[in-house]
């Protein structure tokens, strides 16, 4: 969490978000009002968050991460235009009505979880969310089939939940198309949080690991590589400059 996700969870009159994610921030939300909803009741959450604001609250949407990064940000824009809401930055006077709205930063699981792997993308990559609730799983794979042929490191979000167990097999298979199956993998659950696992493994070793929705996966590119336990996608130093000796030292 940021710092300034911290002051703002902290100081607001009122906090909305799916309740595993409300769970892992209840400690410094208890004198707050609090809107929580399951799975799949994210737009019934947004309206009550955005009906609170109009009340003259203050009221924070809560997000794994990043709230930008496959979470709320984009669906509390999307309401709010869709209402015809004048939108204010903080810190704007203008003379009407409206909200004043602010994206806090966060931690995305791109930052999280490749820290804990080493450096996975260190050059240019893609993120690809394997999740079809709301996308449709041929537009998944075209943009899976793309990345691969493209050669990014790819982080892959929402890899397996209890209905859809079959994508990231599906996934391996596109990938070890252009990929050879060596190719270096990793594997983070719970990034940062209790009960964290951290694992390198391999592109054709994917399918002996148990994932579930709190996992990131990255498959690395063409010149990716494991030293010990860690993760590495050189940028390109090495062609241009001398890093000194090679090998264990």
């Amino acid at each position: 969490m940021t710092v300034r996700a911290h002051q703002v969870l902290t100081s607001v009159d009122a906090v909305a978000g799916y309740i595993t994610y409300i769970d892992l921030v209840r400690d410094l939300i208890r004198d707050k009002e609090i809107i929580a909803t399951s799975m799949k009741k994210e737009v019934d959450r947004v309206e009550k968050a955005v009906a609170t604001a109009l009340q003259g609250k203050s009221c924070a949407v809560v997000s794994s991460g990043d709230a930008g990064v496959y979470a709320m940000a984009g669906l509390v824009f999307e309401m709010c235009s869709r209402k015809e809401i004048t939108l204010n930055r903080p810190g704007q006077n203008r003379e009407n009505s409206g909200l004043t709205l602010e994206v806090v930063p966060g931690v995305p699981a791109l930052c999280s979880a490749g820290a804990l792997l080493g450096a996975p993308l260190t050059h240019d990559f893609a993120a690809v969310s394997l999740s079809d609730l709301l996308t449709p799983w041929e537009k998944i794979e075209k943009r899976i089939e793309a990345a691969a042929e493209a050669d990014f490191v790819i982080a892959l979000y929402n890899p397996k939940s209890r209905k859809r167990d079959w994508q990231l097999a599906r996934a391996r298979d596109i990938l070890l198309k252009y990929r050879d199956p060596d190719t270096p993998a990793g594997i983070v659950i719970n990034a940062m949080r209790p009960d964290e696992t951290v694992l390198v493994t391999t592109l054709g070793g994917l399918h002996e690991h148990n994932v579930n929705m709190l996992t990131t996966v990255f498959i690395g590119n063409s010149a990716t590589y494991t030293y010990q336990d860690f993760m590495i996608t050189p940028r390109g130093y090495s062609e241009k400059y001398s890093l000194g000796k090679t090998g264990a030292g």
